[in-house]
């Protein structure tokens, strides 16, 4: 291959990815930098640094929507419904996987055929029927319908990686005289380690972020409100106050900016697993 070729199509692919990058942190500029601004430097000029630090901004915004009360109500409903989320999807799959009927293959096709209904379709029918049960402004009711919606696309992850997971150590197992729940948690759960990283990974980030749900099920319960909930609180129906809306958003997205980063090598780990027992 010619040197001169080779280098001229890195090049391309270099700067490439050099714009792609730019599109990407772009609005991670733009969010921090105006997180310090005040109102009319916004409004003036988004695009452009500031040229003072408003840090007062944060400190507003703490106060405003009393941000530990804000974070521990997240920390709480997004662990809580991960953990449901993990240890029901892996057992069913389990169970789908390893005792193959038609009605659990009827139950697999109802839980993939659910991930292409489009939840706005639901709403309606989720506040009615979260209302009936008593479950709106609940702790248990927001956990209960994120474990809900969270289950079909978990089941199927879980799905694919246990099918990899050889039958010779189960039968070990039982041999040694464990039950089918001592099988299943001693033998399989930790060998589901990869795909469990990733279904933690995915639910988080969505429950985090979730605005939609929260506001229907916890509605205007302030023990339970969220940060997405929180934030909303600087956009009225007249006035938006971008500076502390914009510092309340930094706030909000820094913890679950760490969690990502911090779980960044399990996730090429977890990739990597599944593509050799693949």
């Amino acid at each position: 291959m010619n040197v001169s070729t080779y280098k001229s199509k890195t090049f391309i692919l270099e700067i490439f990815a050099v714009l792609l990058a730019v599109l990407f942190l772009a609005p991670f500029y733009l969010v921090l930098t105006n997180s310090v601004k005040t109102l009319k430097e916004i409004l003036l000029d988004a695009a452009s640094f500031p040229q003072l630090f408003h840090w007062s901004n944060y400190s507003s915004v703490w106060k405003a929507i009393d941000f530990p009360q804000a974070f521990m109500n997240s920390l709480q409903i997004t662990v809580l419904s991960v953990v449901f989320i993990v240890l029901f999807s892996s057992m069913a799959a389990y169970q789908i996987v390893r005792r193959p009927s038609k009605f659990n293959s009827f139950v697999f096709l109802l839980l993939v055929s659910a991930m292409i209904i489009p939840f706005q379709s639901l709403m309606l029918q989720l506040v009615r029927v979260t209302s009936l049960l008593e479950l709106r402004g609940e702790l248990y009711g927001i956990v209960a319908c994120y474990l809900g919606f969270g289950m079909p696309l978990s089941v199927f992850l879980f799905h694919g990686f246990i099918k990899t997971v050889p039958l010779e150590l189960e039968e070990a197992a039982r041999v040694d005289g464990s039950n089918p729940y001592g099988v299943f948690f001693r033998i399989v759960f930790p060998l589901l380690m990869p795909i469990i990283v990733t279904v933690v990974i995915l639910n988080t980030l969505w429950i985090w972020n979730d605005y939609l749900l929260p506001v229907l099920i916890i509605g205007g319960n302030k023990d339970l409100t969220t940060l997405p909930l929180a934030v909303t609180k600087f956009f009225g129906q007249y006035t938006k106050k971008w500076d502390l809306a914009l510092a309340g958003l930094v706030m909000a997205i820094t913890p679950i900016l760490l969690f990502f980063l911090s779980l960044q090598r399990y996730i090429v780990e977890g990739v990597t697993a599944g593509s050799v027992k693949g």
